[in-house]
């Protein structure tokens, strides 16, 4: 037999899944958790990589245990990673410090700066942000950096010794033209001048200089490299088994739910909250509420992030304890609307709508309602109607709507369908893979090893016999939309009192 193996080097854990590539069949999956960094100042949110190293290594004895793979069994290997993330090496390829997260919010004063700067939106989580705080408050470390790094190019970079993007993960950097699919050299420029120390004697190493070569994007199913020795000795894989190019977890999660022709917009529900769907021409929203990323398949992927989904109902949960299960119960018997609390779910800031220092807002609160039933449902539906908001912005943009598909460990929770396809007015259909980031990096390396074979299968081929659905489509209920429409109103303008 003949396998594949997913990663998905994720926030909150990495996830491993073993793909059997004549059946499309997850046979083994594994995962492995940890934390941000903490005690750092508000809105900072920083992980080492090397806890990333170590969970790799986890997942993947566990993975080819459990499914009882010889290493040589599984030909090709991709990595999916969180976006946006700010890897920073010396040059013997160490960390000189932790990464900076696409959650960390920190960096707010720099991407207004760079906007203005760039003459385009650069929202706060993006990399270029980071780079442009690491150079302002920590000068030693960023002239010690001479390599930039995302999250999944590490991996890469330890499991082969190349370090490089590709196109997809590199367009949420923020130093990307979508147009060209290469790096601007005119954001790199006035990223220089902005970075540079006033009064410095000698002019210091260009952004340039320490970004890694990009992948061609017309050929996305080339490998990165193969296994080399040493990392086959580290992480149990077979030397020269192929790498494929990976991408960032969006990219990923588009390849895992067949979100890679028009029409298909998946949405997922996870620490963040995403709603995504292929394009074949660069999309760009005037007003920077939609990410201008491009694929990992040769197409573009036009993206909306929030910033606040299940970290929310986890913070309810958390609260007040118990599991989801018993709050989902509880906050199904509370009406649409919970009697008018309104909860404006910011926690951790927000991205879109762009507002990096906001906070969570409880509107209409009055004796009774602070209860478990319908806090949890409040947070439900703040999250949902906030996540609508962006979701109708794809539409605003000319981009076709035919299916919503839903990923995300909370897709399997059924009152949240509900809400959410009351507020978006649309049915939506959960899939059966709830990690389709890590089942979309399996893909990948099937497709790169199916291409370098001489099979050439094509992703849709693929696609339609990896990618299953978990039950029937959730439809809204008209009486549910109608209530959904009024409260949703109620929460823009909300949003614009508070934030005008």
């Amino acid at each position: 037999m003949t396998f594949t193996l997913g990663l998905d080097v994720g926030t909150q854990g990495t996830k491993a899944v073993l793909l059997d590539a004549s059946q499309g069949r997850v046979v083994a999956r594994a995962s492995a958790s940890y934390g941000l960094i903490a005690g750092l100042e508000a809105g900072a949110a920083e992980q080492h990589p090397d806890t990333w190293r170590q969970a790799v290594r986890s997942v993947i004895a566990e993975v080819m245990e459990s499914g009882s793979t010889p290493a040589g069994a599984i030909v090709a290997v991709a990595v999916s990673g969180q976006q946006h993330g700010c890897v920073v090496l010396d040059d013997k390829d160490q960390s000189v410090r932790a990464a900076k997260l696409w959650c960390d919010t920190a960096t707010a004063a720099e991407a207004s700066e760079l906007s203005a700067a760039f003459g385009r939106p650069v929202p706060t989580g993006f990399t270029a942000s980071k780079l442009l705080w690491l150079a302002r408050n920590e000068p030693e470390n960023w002239a010690r950096t001479t390599r930039v790094l995302l999250p999944h190019d590490y991996i890469n970079l330890l499991l082969t010794g190349e370090a490089c993007m590709e196109a997809g993960d590199a367009s949420g950097t923020g130093l990307f033209d979508i147009h060209a699919r290469a790096f601007d050299e005119a954001c790199l420029e006035a990223f220089d001048e902005l970075a540079a120390p006033s009064g410095a004697a000698h002019k210091p190493k260009s952004l340039a200089a320490r970004l890694p070569k990009l992948m061609d994007p017309a050929r996305a199913w080339e490998p990165v490299g193969q296994v080399t020795a040493e990392a086959a000795a580290e992480f149990g894989l077979a030397a020269g088994t192929l790498v494929a190019a990976g991408g960032g977890d969006n990219m990923m999660s588009a390849i895992g739910s067949g979100a890679t022709k028009p029409g298909i917009v998946t949405v997922s529900l996870g620490t963040s909250g995403t709603a995504f769907t292929h394009a074949d021409k660069p999309i760009v929203d005037a007003a920077g509420l939609i990410a201008p990323f491009c694929g990992s398949t040769g197409g573009w992927l036009p993206l909306l992030c929030v910033m606040n989904l299940t970290g929310v109902t986890e913070e309810v949960r958390s609260a007040f304890g118990g599991d989801h299960e018993s709050l989902t119960a509880q906050a199904r018997a509370v009406e649409p609307g919970c009697e008018g609390l309104l909860w404006l779910p910011f926690l951790n800031g927000e991205r879109v709508p762009d507002l990096p220092l906001a906070t969570g807002t409880l509107i209409g609160m009055r004796p009774g309602l602070l209860e478990r039933g319908t806090i949890y449902r409040a947070a439900l539906e703040g999250t949902s109607l906030n996540l609508a908001w962006g979701v109708t912005r794809l539409a605003q943009l000319g981009l076709p709507i035919d299916e919503l598909r839903l990923v995300g460990g909370a897709a399997q929770n059924p009152l949240w369908r509900e809400i959410l396809a009351a507020c978006l007015n649309a049915p939506v259909l959960p899939l059966a893979e709830a990690e389709s980031a890590a089942l979309g990096a399996a893909m990948q390396a099937l497709w790169c090893w199916s291409q370098r074979c001489g099979e050439g299968e094509s992703l849709d081929s693929i696609s339609s016999r990896c990618i299953s659905t978990a039950g029937d489509k959730t439809l809204p209920m008209r009486e549910w939309t109608d209530a959904y429409a009024e409260l949703g109103q109620r929460f823009r303008e909300t949003v614009r009192r508070l934030y005008p």
